[in-house]
């Protein structure tokens, strides 16, 4: 709703007064960071120069004085920056509030707070309690969740502001829900090279995801375009803003490759929080299996059967099974059940150690631990017993153990002999086995279930500093992974995100994602995102039928933009060179998407001489948004002005590859086109 010219000047007055007050809270700020810095700098001097002269007592105090006041010198440096961040857009909303007493309160909303002199609120943090109001309600009868409890009162005016350079260029009134002038102004604006903040258009579902704080796990299923990892990184910074146990150094994402790292690595530093611990699964089992030079990248893996490479697809069927875990399960057991000392054996002169004490710490003392943990603790035991804990004699007991044992260290062995017992449903015979052990690089399928064996007889590696995990693409992990995260991650509550219809493991498919609710700790609470705010209703309708889904519903309104078929080109090179030059006049970026590798490299090289073009594949870090050739596997996750679809007659995505084909087709923002 347009407001009066008496109430845009009112405003305007509004915004120089913040501005004003915004500059002068720089200047302080300037001066006691740099004083602090000063003053910290000559403590240290003084306590190196001094040290001698201190007790231990003295010196841990000084430590203490000296931490506590780095501490606050690091807050004013953040809070400093977060207020730069801001000083040429200092808010992008307001909400006027009427409590219950009948107290009237205009809040206005931003990246981060502000107060006067007198130290009331000018400015409100986006994530402060009060402020949800603004994603959650239209005008009227409404409520918010705060620390002290359940408020309630009246939503009297929701406005929007656009802000450019300390100028005012944009105010309206809107009683609704913000699907509105300025979320579309936001969805018709072309994709950038990095995912941006979109504090001032989150929406109502989006908002009860991101501040979410009752329950300790949150599973996400959201369709494509529905904003699934602009959720999940403000939730983050919710996160970190509202709990002060937690800071950036806690939050672990695993990302689904690494260009999509660094697509999503500008939001949480816009949002005025640093970047916290990033991670692909793929990192984590090369890191952990180190009997192996390398692992298998999730894409190679997919990318076998896509293009027709994998030998065995009914193998690597079984092995991505959740009735594999079953049955190596069973193994397991009754190989560990199976493991004992064989011989009694003295240590020396004097230490006669029998084998049936040993066997009983085996099996019943240490039961609790894993295989090779239990030796660990027998050998410093016995070390305790006879020689006082000494390290040396631990090393020697380890020795003795290892050498009277009917059982060894020896994971590839027993990869081999799990596919050899009678637990295996599919029985491989060695020349089979010898391919997918002794190799230098372990492929994907396998690595997952050594990495459990590992772990089941010795313990996976305990990341108890991390107390919160994020998962995208959450549909292309199998159970398996999340039995292994689960156990890496004991002590950390999980948000995880994805969707069925874009799973692209042609081995593995979940009904729904409510099936990982059993596997998590704690509360866990299943949600759905059911809008799209990436693609066009043409696209969107087209990319429908690919899946024969009804279900979704379009944000983005009409670019009156046809989905453009291309059949039977005779050249080519000229066609698609042409239909790039054209989308790059109206398009910042444009994406030519494959079904494989090898078409990618084909397409690349047929047109690369006719137009800079760039190929985009796993192992590339960053990459340049606005023309590309990519994988479809690889696109993942990503988004596009303009989209162009490369369909092989050779090579054409068969009917149980459809969900590959719906990937690539909903990168698309505005303008789609398929080469058939």
């Amino acid at each position: 709703m347009a407001l009066t010219e008496i109430e845009i000047q009112k405003e305007k007055k509004i915004l120089s007064k913040v501005g004003k007050l915004l500059d002068e809270t720089l200047e302080s700020l300037r001066g006691e960071v740099s004083h602090s810095e000063e003053e910290l700098c000559e403590f240290k001097k003084m306590m190196w120069e001094n040290a001698n002269s201190f007790d231990d007592g003295e010196i841990q105090q000084v430590r203490n004085i000296t931490a506590s006041e780095e501490s606050k010198a690091l807050k004013k440096e953040e809070y400093f920056h977060k207020l730069s961040q801001i000083k040429d857009k200092p808010y992008f909303a307001s909400i006027v509030f009427k409590d219950e007493e009948g107290d009237i309160s205009n809040i206005y909303l931003s990246l981060t707070y502000l107060k006067d002199a007198h130290l009331n609120n000018i400015l409100y943090d986006w994530r402060s309690p009060i402020c949800s109001l603004f994603y959650d309600y239209e005008t009227g009868p409404c409520e918010y969740l705060a620390p002290g409890g359940v408020f309630k009162g009246e939503l009297k005016r929701k406005r929007q502001y656009k802000i450019n350079g300390k100028t005012l260029t944009g105010v309206f009134d809107n009683s609704l829900n913000i699907d509105d002038e300025v979320l579309q102004e936001v969805l018709a604006h072309e994709s950038s090279e990095k995912m941006k903040n979109v504090v001032n258009t989150i929406q109502q579902e989006q908002n009860k995801v991101i501040r979410n704080l009752e329950d300790d796990n949150l599973i996400v299923q959201g369709i494509a375009g529905s904003g699934k990892t602009t959720v999940a990184l403000h939730r983050i910074a919710f996160l970190l803003y509202r709990l002060e146990r937690l800071n950036s150094n806690n939050v672990l994402i695993f990302s689904p490759n690494h260009i999509f790292t660094e697509y999503i690595s500008d939001v949480l530093p816009s949002l005025g929080e640093a970047n916290t611990l990033q991670t692909t699964f793929n990192d984590y089992l090369s890191f952990y299996l180190d009997e192996y030079k390398d692992v298998e990248d999730y894409t190679d893996f997919v990318s076998r059967y896509y293009s027709y490479e994998e030998e065995d697809p009914e193998l690597v069927k079984y092995k991505q099974s959740d009735e594999i875990v079953e049955d190596l399960d069973a193994f397991l057991k009754s190989y560990v059940s199976n493991c004992k000392i064989e011989n009694s054996f003295k240590e020396g002169d004097i230490h006669f150690v029998e084998k049936e004490e040993i066997n009983q710490m085996i099996h019943h003392k240490y039961d609790r631990l894993p295989l090779f943990e239990r030796m660990d603790e027998i050998a410093k035991k016995l070390s305790s017993d006879f020689y006082k804990g000494s390290s040396k004699k631990v090393r020697t007991f380890a020795k003795l153990l290892r050498e009277n044992a009917n059982f060894k260290k020896d994971y590839k062995a027993i990869y081999k002999m799990f596919f050899q017992s009678e637990f295996c449903r599919m029985p491989q015979d060695d020349r089979t086995l010898k391919k997918c052990i002794d190799i230098d690089v372990i492929h994907y399928e396998d690595a997952l279930l050594f990495t459990y064996i590992k772990g089941y007889l010795e313990g996976f590696l305990y990341e108890g500093s991390i107390k919160h995990v994020v998962i995208d693409e959450a549909q292309d992990y199998n159970r398996l992974q999340y039995i292994i995260i689960n156990q890496i991650f004991r002590k950390a509550e999980f948000t995880i995100l994805g969707d069925i219809n874009q799973n692209i493991n042609p081995y593995y498919s979940y009904s729904t994602l409510e099936d990982l609710k059993d596997i998590f700790k704690g509360q866990t609470k299943y949600i759905e995102l059911l809008k799209t705010y990436r693609s066009s209703p043409e696209i969107i309708h087209y990319t429908n039928k690919i899946l024969n889904l009804k279900h979704v519903n379009a944000i983005r309104r009409d670019n009156h933009r046809p989905v453009v078929i291309r059949r039977g080109v005779k050249d080519l090179r000229q066609s698609m060179v042409e239909d790039i030059k054209k989308l790059q006049k109206e398009y910042q970026s444009t994406a030519v998407i494959t079904k494989d590798k090898r078409e990618a490299e084909k397409i690349y090289n047929l047109i690369k001489d006719e137009i800079g073009i760039s190929l985009v594949d796993i192992d590339s870090k960053k990459f340049q948004k606005d023309l590309i050739i990519i994988p479809a596997y690889t696109a993942k996750g990503l988004e596009f002005d303009s989209v162009i679809i490369y369909n092989d007659r050779e090579n054409s995505y068969r009917n149980n590859e459809r969900n590959l084909l719906y990937v690539a087709c909903t990168r698309c923002q505005h303008e789609l086109y398929i080469y058939n």
